[in-house]
């Protein structure tokens, strides 16, 4: 019995690790690339705008508008 055992450890089949990497590998990492890539494009775009471009203006309150909340607020709109 134990000389069967010892024949069958030499006819152990090692298997070699692929060299290099595989194509899904390749894929998947061209693909995260680009990605970061991307994200790291746009917050850059982003703080560049956030410096150079000026605030947005903002449009102007109707006259009717401010004569419906002074009239709310108690006080007589003028020219009436």
């Amino acid at each position: 019995m134990a000389e069967q055992f010892a024949e069958s450890a030499n006819n152990v089949i090692i298997e070699e690790a692929s060299k290099g990497l595989n194509p899904g590998m390749i894929v998947l990492l061209v693909v995260v690339s680009f990605l970061l890539l991307f994200f790291v494009g746009n917050y850059a775009l982003y703080l560049y705008a956030q410096r150079t471009i000026p605030p947005k203006k903002k449009k102007p309150v109707s006259k009717k508008k401010l004569k419906r909340e002074k009239l709310k607020q108690g006080v007589s709109a003028p020219g009436e």
